[in-house]
């Protein structure tokens, strides 16, 4: 049985999260390789994205999550337009199809800058959020659609990198970059954007690049809790709560 070892140092890792894996299994992977109870993240990534998992080991470190996770996030989304899916996501069905017909750079740059600021924004159905004490996502399986109200978010900067003239064919690509706050749901946004471009949309690709000051560039790779020198690698990468502590002043 994991206990909390006594000489152990409480410590932040960052992870990168591979796809396909859910943040449950990275925190279970981590709190493998340590050896240790006390271990959560701040802030969970769907299994069908990567990039930055902040997690936390030993008491003192857990008790900085909640500061984590009101700091800004950053991430790339890919949108394939002229389809939508029933979890905004690909592990959804597809709802809708239309064709993305004939969309100009001024066009798009009209309706991205509408998403830019201060706004409403409903979480999706299937999602973590709770109700009645189980995630959205129990309800939704089985065709229950809890709707929650509309939260408060902030888009602070929504830059389309793929930029280019013009986009147009049945189904096409867009590649944007997002800054967010936290309860910003990056699914919805890009449900949200396909339906003001006209022609629908969901997300394919999802990668959270940056939570407050701390990046991706610098995390484990996810794949690396399953390695043998597992510990030796993630320990040499520990941040200690005094210096985490610093840099969130």
């Amino acid at each position: 049985m994991m206990v909390e070892k006594e000489d152990f140092e409480a410590g932040v890792f960052l992870i990168d999260k591979p796809v396909g894996a859910s943040s449950f299994n990275m925190v279970a992977g981590l709190r493998r390789v340590l050896g240790i109870k006390k271990v959560g993240h701040a802030g969970t990534l769907d299994p069908f994205a990567t990039g930055l998992l902040i997690i936390c080991a030993g008491r003192k470190a857990t008790r900085m999550i909640s500061s984590f996770m009101d700091a800004e996030k950053e991430y790339i989304a890919t949108l394939c337009l002229g389809k939508e899916t029933e979890t905004h996501d690909p592990e959804g069905e597809v709802t809708a199809e239309k064709d993305v017909g004939l969309l100009t750079e001024s066009e798009i740059d009209q309706v991205l800058e509408k998403f830019i600021g201060e706004q409403m924004q409903v979480p999706p159905a299937y999602s973590a959020l709770k109700h009645r004490g189980k995630p959205l996502y129990h309800y939704a399986r089985k065709g229950i659609k809890i709707e929650k109200e509309a939260r408060a978010i902030t888009i602070y900067e929504l830059e389309w990198l793929d930029r280019r003239k013009e986009i147009t064919g049945k189904t096409a690509e867009l590649r944007i970059r997002v800054k967010c706050s936290k309860g910003t749901y990056i699914r919805t946004l890009g449900h949200d954007i396909g339906r003001a471009l006209g022609c629908g949309a969901y997300l394919t690709e999802l990668r959270r690049t940056k939570i407050g000051c701390f990046s991706v560039e610098n995390a484990v790779q996810g794949d690396t809790l399953r390695e043998s020198d597992a510990l030796t690698t993630v320990l040499s990468q520990r941040l200690t709560v005094e210096k985490v502590s610093n840099l969130l002043q």
